[in-house]
């Protein structure tokens, strides 16, 4: 999907080598966005941008993401306060994907249920098992 806050890249070579920003957002408008702690490098989270929420991110050194389930933009931290710093902002080599190197703020975490990462649990034998470590 195009989107008219990005331009999309003229051909493939300019796409994955290219200095253009030319972010390819799935069907839904949405691009897949990592938050990965810039300092221990542990993942924190993924989460979903719209093109709007990838400029705010952009232009604001602020994590926003986009809510499928709200139907929403919003910004990490405005009720928990653990918004995320941006660091530094990465996209992958067909630019479907956005790696965010964030600093978390307020209390460190990143999880909406209370853990310091999303990846809170381990498959082991077929069930999930709580390790925050």
């Amino acid at each position: 999907m195009t989107s008219s806050i990005f331009p999309t890249a003229p051909d493939t070579e300019s796409l994955e080598c290219g200095a253009i920003l030319a972010p390819r957002f799935d069907a839904s408008g949405l691009i897949a966005a990592i938050a990965q702690h810039a300092d221990t490098g542990e993942v924190l989270m993924l989460a979903w941008m719209n093109p709007e929420a990838l400029k705010l991110t952009l232009d604001t050194g602020e994590a926003h993401y986009f809510s499928r389930s709200r139907n929403a933009l919003w910004k990490k931290g405005e009720t928990s306060g653990q918004v995320q710093t941006i660091v530094e902002v990465r996209l992958d080599c067909d630019q479907d994907a956005v790696l965010l190197k964030v600093r978390p703020q307020g209390d460190g975490g990143a999880c909406h249920v209370g853990f310091r990462s999303c990846f809170y649990r381990l498959v082991v034998d077929g069930k999930l098992v709580e390790r925050a470590d």
